[in-house]
């Protein structure tokens, strides 16, 4: 796996975000997988 550095601010922001005993990595999976279905989303969206 890739190893990335991340600054304070966005450490301190998935803090946040992250839920009970929830890893980095499952946080940012969850994330990816928003990610993906909004821009699905509005792909599909435009193509009315």
């Amino acid at each position: 796996m890739p190893k990335i550095m991340l600054s304070e601010e966005t450490v301190e922001r998935l803090d946040g975000l992250r839920t009970d005993d929830e890893s980095y990595d499952e946080l940012v999976a969850e994330l990816l997988n928003i990610y993906e279905a909004e821009e699905l989303t509005m792909f599909r969206s435009g193509d009315g």
